[in-house]
């Protein structure tokens, strides 16, 4: 055993109220919106922008980044069953959210909010939305820890987490299963995300990034899942199907976001400010 291994014991709620548990995923999800709600709420004033466009963003924000997580998960990882059990992919609280859904979640809601909100393009919205977004996906991947899951594959490296495998049984009482040291992507994909998140902090309060429309949403598209793409490698896949493929879905699912953050990033150096 290495002298820096960790066996990682975290229990997934912090409390309970009567049947109800209050998880940390749940926490770190609140967390992480209500400090991105406050970042915008500074961008709102530094451009004098209308007081009133920014609650039903963050509502618009919240729903598409649920249901859309929700979906992707159901229809991209596991297709065949939610689509003959449709009523299984209401039961959000038994797990089961895919980051690329909710991308996807996000961008019909900022279509809707850009149409009946803002009346601004989507690109102006975008560059605002996704500069706190590296901190609230760095806390949710914290919630990933603390709920033993999306960890890697075993490892010799000196920091490699063992997680409990048999959770829901470890939780009643019976004794816990380890699995063997593997990488703590979470802990990866967290680091990265915050590094995305000084960076765009930095784009948009420190060098006026938002003025080429698209600029911002470009960097963030572009890095974010450069990041996913490699940290895969490193991942469990999610489903069995995934064994026999070259890339998994994830990595898959990765390279158009990754083209249209270049494409993005292209297309806002040709503007004038």
């Amino acid at each position: 055993m290495s002298f820096l291994e960790i066996t990682w014991t975290a229990n997934p709620a912090i409390f309970s109220i009567g049947s109800r548990e209050i998880r940390w995923y749940a926490l770190m999800f609140v967390i992480g919106f209500w400090a991105g709600y406050k970042i915008v709420e500074r961008m709102w004033k530094r451009e004098n922008i209308n007081p009133k466009w920014i609650d039903p963003l963050l509502y618009y924000t919240i729903f598409g980044t649920v249901i859309g997580a929700r979906l992707g998960h159901c229809l991209f990882y596991a297709p065949s069953y939610y689509l003959a059990h449709p009523f299984e992919i209401l039961k959000i609280w038994e797990g089961g959210l895919a980051s690329h859904g909710g991308v996807l979640g996000v961008i019909i809601a900022v279509w809707l909010y850009s149409k009946h909100v803002s009346h601004k393009s989507m690109l102006w919205t975008f560059d605002k939305l996704v500069t706190p977004t590296g901190l609230v996906a760095a806390l949710i991947r914290i919630g990933n820890l603390m709920n033993h899951e999306i960890y890697g594959s075993p490892t010799d490296m000196p920091w490699a987490f063992r997680f409990i495998e048999n959770l829901h049984q470890w939780r009643q009482g019976a004794p816990p299963i380890f699995s063997e040291p593997s990488h703590p992507t979470q802990l990866y994909e967290a680091g990265c995300y915050l590094l995305i998140f000084a960076l765009c902090m930095w784009l948009y309060f420190k060098k006026d990034a938002w003025k080429r429309e698209g600029f911002i949403f470009g960097v963030f598209l572009t890095l974010l899942f450069i990041a996913r793409f490699f940290i895969e490698f490193l991942k469990n896949n999610q489903e069995p199907w995934e064994a026999n493929m070259a890339l998994n879905m994830g990595q898959l699912l990765s390279i158009p976001f990754i083209i249209a953050g270049i494409y993005f990033i292209w297309r806002s150096r040709k503007q004038k400010q």
